[in-house]
């Protein structure tokens, strides 16, 4: 049986963002929500929190240089959020492209139809030549930032675009001095979500629900709680 829980703020400061994110919830639309199984194909799976500790993060690993150096041709711009009819067609070519449901818009994804967003949000929008192609959401606190959004040009999928994006989201959190970044959650057995932990698994830390903390990621310890 799957658990889960959701709260509507109606105001949010970084502060308390912060320690949403630190006991395991989440954003989804204007709430916070939090989980600790999913279902798919009639099959329940453990879920696990996931965050890195930015201090641990380093440049030097590889596969991210490369990353970083192939898309180092494109403009990347970082700004407070403002959702963009431009944005709102890259969305749609990109929803088109992915064989996942996706929400219907990026408004319904972030907004739910409520008349102000509690979250302090921003954009990290990618361009070759002028044209977007990729766009990612990110919301800021005050020592974590969390990523809420990624879409782009599925014309562009060889750049890793998915990544890119979060490695860009941690560089903005590292020169402004954020210690957390909060991808969402992995899935023991089922490998949609492990591309998350692409970034550092040195780095990264699982929330354990039963110990209400943080640790380290271990993939023998993650079989020891799902026997997966």
């Amino acid at each position: 049986m799957t658990e889960s829980e959701a709260f509507y703020p109606p105001r949010l400061s970084g502060t308390q963002m912060d320690a949403f994110l630190a006991i395991g919830w989440y954003r989804m639309g204007q709430a916070f929500f939090t989980t600790d199984a999913i279902m798919h194909k009639e099959e329940i799976f453990k879920v696990f929190w996931l965050r890195y500790n930015l201090q641990k993060v380093g440049p030097e690993k590889k596969s991210n240089a490369k990353i970083i150096e192939n898309n180092s041709r494109f403009e990347a711009t970082i700004q407070p959020l403002e959702v963009t009819e431009e944005m709102d067609n890259l969305y749609e070519l990109y929803k088109a492209g992915i064989n996942f449901e996706g929400a219907a818009s990026i408004e319904q994804w972030l907004y739910e139809g409520k008349p102000r967003n509690v979250f302090d949000s921003y954009s990290v929008t990618v361009r070759d030549n002028g044209t977007l192609i990729a766009v990612g959401i990110f919301d800021k606190g005050k020592k974590a930032i969390a990523g809420i959004l990624n879409f782009y040009n599925p014309l562009y999928k060889k750049y890793s675009p998915g990544k890119y994006l979060m490695l860009l989201k941690i560089k903005y959190a590292q020169q402004d001095n954020i210690k957390w970044y909060y991808p969402g959650y992995i899935v023991p057995g089922y490998p949609k979500f492990d591309y998350k932990l692409f970034v550092d698994k040195l780095a990264a830390e699982i929330y354990i629900p039963k110990a209400k903390a943080w640790k380290g990621y271990n993939e023998m310890l993650v079989k020891t709680l799902t026997g997966r």
